[in-house]
């Protein structure tokens, strides 16, 4: 074996170059190197934002009207922009382009804030994660009985009212999940989040379409300019639902709790803030442009009778193989975005779990699984089982709780303040060494207590929501 100086130096140098800098196979932090791009974070973002809360926004519109709607719609679109450009530059701490890397929403929390907030962070972000797949699991089974309910209808010429149970059509979308949530990680997810992009674009597309549609057809422009009447619903309903629309277009773009873990996938040059800012812009001016031809044309063609879930609540009887497909679009996408939402919770269940009880076998130990012309596909009996149950829980909840609209509402109440709006506002605060009372300082903490009062607002509409709803639906026994 040669071992003269010359070969020391070139091992020292390759040494200190994989310390340092990275390497061509390794980035700074001794992983496997990034290879995320700006447009598959956006791909990522798309699938996650524009999901099933599309279909309730010409409902939410519908509350709200002509004027506060689109306006609303606007401000969300901003503020969520905004905030995720601040949530961004905490990716790294210190330096942005070689400052040590926060791999998860608390990861960045913990280094910029500490203490309790972590853990109420940690418990924020991961029951809304928790709640967007029992949301998504709802959504699912709405659009698969739509697809039979569509084809019943148009076999009888609208005269058998076609009702239906929603439970197998859970368990189905839960065994399709279960079998899904063996991917490991996010780095493997890219191709489903491709596919879902994809997706979301055809339903909200053929929404948007039949939208335009039924507005020609009808010759005129439905709904007001202060939403639904006095009349029609009473004036606390409409205070109400007024505030539950908040919800609903507030859930339509929560992304945040999943941001960090999006740019945790981006390779680098340039800094990964960099990427992150233009594929944030990219999904929120995509997603806004979809939102307000969606949401603006359905409440166009239906005014104060626009339905909850646009292609579910049968504004729209046919063609009837056109909404077929737009349903099965939606479950396809809904698919890939339940893995999409679920796998920071997952990560953080199973990091935790090696973390207490490093010798155990049965969480640590990867089994390998030789799989013909691919890599071998690495199981871990605590992954598999783990994830399963956690499928398990949240389709018999869904079958617990099957109302769509008020969930979506709640949801997005829960969500936007918290993680949208107040931690990467404090954080970035902190990050930026901004002083107290200072102009810019005062700006942001102004647009954290106006977003505080909306989500506020936006909870009490949906939880009234729900309580109404819990007069009327049996558990287990819900039909459609």
């Amino acid at each position: 074996m040669n071992t003269s100086p010359r070969n020391h130096q070139v091992l020292d140098i390759s040494i200190d170059t994989h310390q340092q800098g990275g390497s061509k196979w390794f980035d700074d932090d001794g992983r496997l190197k990034r290879t995320g791009t700006v447009w598959t974070a956006s791909a990522h973002i798309i699938t996650a934002v524009i999901g099933s809360g599309v279909l309730s926004l010409a409902w939410a519109i519908g509350q709200l009207g002509w004027i506060a709607g689109p306006a609303v719609m606007f401000l969300f679109s901003f503020v969520t922009c905004y905030t995720s450009t601040l949530l961004s530059a905490c990716y790294r701490s210190g330096d942005p382009i070689t400052g040590k890397r926060n791999y998860t929403y608390m990861d960045a929390v913990r280094s910029n804030l500490g203490g309790v907030k972590v853990k109420i962070c940690g418990f924020v972000q991961y029951l809304n994660l928790f709640g967007v797949a029992i949301g998504y699991t709802i959504a699912s089974s709405i659009s698969m009985m739509a697809i039979k309910r569509s084809n019943c209808f148009y076999k009888s010429g609208g005269k058998n009212p076609c009702r239906m149970n929603a439970n197998p059509y859970m368990i189905g979308f839960g065994i399709a999940e279960i079998l899904l949530s063996q991917i490991p990680g996010f780095d493997q997810l890219h191709w489903l989040s491709l596919v879902a992009a994809v997706m979301s674009f055809t339903y909200s597309s053929i929404g948007l379409g039949l939208g335009i549609g039924k507005v020609i057809e009808n010759g005129k422009i439905s709904g007001s300019l202060t939403g639904i009447s006095v009349g029609t619903v009473t004036q606390t309903q409409k205070i109400w639902k007024s505030f539950q629309a908040l919800g609903d277009i507030a859930f339509a773009y929560s992304f945040s709790m999943i941001l960090v873990e999006i740019q945790d996938t981006i390779k680098s040059p340039p800094s990964e803030a960099k990427t992150m800012k233009k594929a944030t812009l990219i999904s929120v001016v995509v997603t806004t442009l979809f939102y307000m031809f969606c949401g603006c044309f359905g409440y166009a063609a239906f005014g104060d009778l626009s339905p909850g879930n646009l292609l579910t609540g049968f504004g729209f009887y046919n063609p009837y193989w056109l909404l077929d497909i737009a349903n099965a679009a939606i479950v396809i996408h809904l698919v890939g975005a339940y893995q999409v939402y679920c796998q920071p919770l997952y990560a953080f269940i199973e990091k935790e779990a090696a973390q207490r009880f490093p010798d155990s076998e049965f969480i640590t130990k990867d089994i390998k699984i030789p799989i013909p012309g691919f890599r071998p596909y690495n199981l871990n009996l605590f992954r598999m089982i783990w994830r399963a149950l956690f499928v398990v829980l949240t389709t018999v909840i869904s079958m617990l709780l099957p109302f769509f609209n008020d969930i979506v509402g709640l949801l997005g109440a829960l969500g936007f303040w918290p993680l949208t709006v107040y931690f990467p506002v404090e954080m970035y605060i902190v990050q930026k060494k901004i002083p107290k009372w200072s102009k810019r300082w005062l700006c942001l903490q102004i647009l954290s207590v106006a977003c505080l009062i909306i989500t506020m607002a936006a909870a009490a509409g949906s939880v009234a929501g729900i309580v109404g709803d819990l007069k009327s639906i049996k558990p287990f026994q819900t039909s459609y």
